[in-house]
């Protein structure tokens, strides 16, 4: 059975950092790129930040570009998402996804296979 289980969500203050977790069971880890989406209220879920199986290739969008840092430990099936210098434009429901690439190829921004149930982050002003 597939699970993708995100924690690490919360309450911050404006300025504040967050580390979110993503654990994927029920598959070869390495094989698959993994990613963040979020969510805000009223918003369609938008991509956050990727990153593929072997942990060498990152991808971001330009709004979180040099604030969050994706990275993953394959020897513990565990995806990461740093996030430092929150804005209260940050605040979303955070989700992890997992996409099936055992081929390398380039990362891409959709296609994900898998989702995580969500964690949510709040930054207050």
């Amino acid at each position: 059975q597939v699970q993708l289980v995100e924690s690490g969500g919360g309450l911050v203050q404006a300025g504040g950092s967050l580390r979110l977790s993503c654990v994927l069971s029920g598959l070869t880890f390495n094989t698959y790129d993994m990613g963040w989406f979020r969510q805000a209220p009223g918003k369609e879920r938008e991509f956050v930040a990727a990153v593929d199986g072997l942990g060498r290739s990152t991808d971001y969008t330009d709004s979180v570009k040099g604030r969050f840092a994706i990275s993953r430990d394959n020897a513990k099936n565990t995806m990461y998402l740093q996030m430092l210098s929150l804005k209260p434009e940050d605040t979303a429901v955070y989700s992890c996804a997992a996409k099936f690439n055992p081929w390398r190829t380039p990362l891409t921004r959709g296609g994900y296979d898998y989702w995580g149930q969500g964690t949510q982050v709040t930054v207050s002003s």
